[in-house]
């Protein structure tokens, strides 16, 4: 009885989907189904002042608002991508370091979002694009104009933007607040880059210090000369430099400034209790947690689909693809040739530390010049930045400059170079106009001569030097008030405990007995 009626039941809907898709569809007038898609969204749908036919001007108001909308959400969309990063550096950084620190490390990369976003909120912003101009893909507007320029040589050195504080008055616009939302999470990627050059040893009063002052002054005054309408992007009409000072996506304005700052506090910091001994060999400081850092690295990389792509600020510039592509084949060719040199060169084993810091490494490296750069060339860009990393991880260790993450190595080293290959590699297909320049962006290889390439070593060095001296000042301030190091008590016992109140790893003291046994 009970199989018949589930026999019933399965004859019967048969029979409607048979029905269904035999008798005609009746068409009543507007409710006409449209399963490809091609009828829906035409000119009826433009808003009209009018009942009946919009106007020309109407349908060409509507097209123009369309445009700028794409543009707007792809560079907010592309914008959360980048916010999410901050969970993969978490993981890395932590990762990479002692399960006794793990409660500290994640503490520092959770709280450098909220403290940088506000100071960049603040005046940071400000400081960064109050010059900047039209903001052509996100509609024109150019509202913020008030860029502080001296003149030298009888040329106009744009210096410090001066408008679109706290985002109000002439901030309070539409195209302004995109562009506000996207470069404050490239401000936070560069923020929590030192946190894993200076792990395991730095008090949190102090990196809160640091997080006050990375989004108000130490960040944006760079970014202002190279992306805000500052004297780097004019070395080309100034000078002749080519095309001026060329970062695509950020390799020195987001990475290389992370990584010079990281260098100048494990500089001064010094290295971790046990970490070099006296004749100069070096006690290597295990990770806890490869697989963390590992699924860090992937985080990271899938963040950076938005990190590169978004910044054409704009969903209707079909580079975009190239962008995309060059991003993915550099990263490959970073982590496998990082994974060679370790193993073949170095150590005699395939280090998953070095996989996951050659990928990032080649992330690095492709973010200045992945639009202006062909396949092949990226390839090359990451293959040698996999052997940069590798080999500048071992430089910094045999000068006692102890780098927990590789970080500096990773985001200092490797953002040098991408914006280097700029000048190298750029083949001449992208940037018609930029930075006010006719042409497109060109390198030594493809015959764009010592131009470009001059401009990409003038914002490298400046980069080192500006970031080396706010660092220098701003570790130097919090040293007054607070200290920067931990105790050695502190360092040794663990820095979750007595600097956060709570261990990471509730039960577990796996540290211990190995630094015991033999300190590090």
């Amino acid at each position: 009885m009970k199989n018949n009626f589930i026999y019933s039941l399965l004859i019967a809907a048969a029979l409607v989907i048979m029905l269904s898709i035999m008798l005609p569809t009746k068409a009543y007038a507007g409710d006409q189904p449209d399963p490809s898609g091609t009828k829906t969204g035409t000119v009826v749908d433009v808003p009209s002042a009018k009942p009946g036919t919009p106007t020309i001007q109407e349908i060409g108001d509507a097209v123009g608002h369309n445009h700028v909308a794409i543009n707007f959400m792809w560079t907010l969309i592309t914008g959360f991508l980048v916010m999410f990063m901050q969970a993969g550096f978490a993981m890395v950084e932590a990762g990479l370091t002692r399960a006794k620190n793990a409660a500290h490390t994640m503490a520092m990369n959770f709280m450098i979002y909220p403290l940088g976003m506000l100071g960049f909120y603040l005046c940071g912003f400000a400081f960064m694009f109050g010059g900047v101009g039209a903001i052509g893909t996100l509609g024109g507007y150019s509202g913020l104009s008030n860029e502080i320029t001296i003149n030298l040589f009888g040329k106009p050195f744009g210096l410090l933007g001066w408008s679109g504080f706290l985002l109000q008055g002439k901030g309070y616009d539409v195209a302004v607040f995109t562009l506000f939302l996207f470069q404050m999470v490239f401000m936070d990627t560069t923020a929590t880059i030192p946190t894993g050059a200076a792990a395991e040893r730095w008090k949190y009063s102090a990196f809160m210090i640091y997080g006050l002052f990375i989004g108000t002054v130490m960040y944006p005054i760079f970014g202002n000369w190279v992306w805000g309408g500052g004297w780097l992007s004019q070395l080309g009409t100034n000078f002749g430099l080519g095309n001026g000072y060329v970062d695509f996506a950020g390799s020195t304005v987001v990475h290389m400034q992370g990584g010079v700052i990281g260098l100048i506090y494990a500089w001064l910091l010094g290295p971790r209790y046990g970490k070099y001994n006296k004749d100069g060999s070096i006690n290597p400081v295990t990770p806890h947690s490869i697989p963390m850092a590992i699924i860090g690295t992937f985080i990271l990389a899938f963040g950076w689909f938005g990190f590169n792509p978004g910044s054409t600020l704009a969903g209707t510039d079909l580079r975009i693809a190239v962008v995309a592509v060059n991003t993915m084949i550099a990263s490959a060719t970073g982590a496998l040739f990082a994974t060679l040199w370790m193993w073949w060169f170095r150590t005699k084993k395939p280090d998953p530390s070095m996989m996951a810091n050659g990928m990032l490494a080649g992330l690095v490296a492709i973010t200045g010049p992945s639009a202006f750069v062909s396949v092949g060339g990226a390839a090359i860009i990451g293959i040698i930045s996999g052997i940069l990393v590798v080999e500048s991880v071992f430089f910094f260790d045999k000068i006692k400059i102890d780098d927990p993450v590789g970080a500096i190595s990773v985001h200092g080293v490797n953002g040098a170079w991408g914006c280097l290959s700029i000048g190298l590699f750029a083949d001449g297909t992208y940037g018609s106009g930029w930075n006010g320049v006719s042409g497109a962006v060109k390198g030594l290889f493809y015959g764009g001569g010592f131009g470009q390439l001059g401009a990409e070593v003038i914002g490298v060095l400046t980069n080192f030097i500006l970031l080396s001296a706010l660092a220098y000042i701003v570790y130097k301030f919090a040293d007054k008030l607070v200290g920067n190091r931990v105790s050695l008590e502190t360092e040794i016992g663990g820095l979750d405990i007595p600097e956060m109140g709570i261990l990471g790893y509730n039960g577990f003291e796996m540290d211990k007995v190995a630094e015991t046994a033999h300190p590090i």
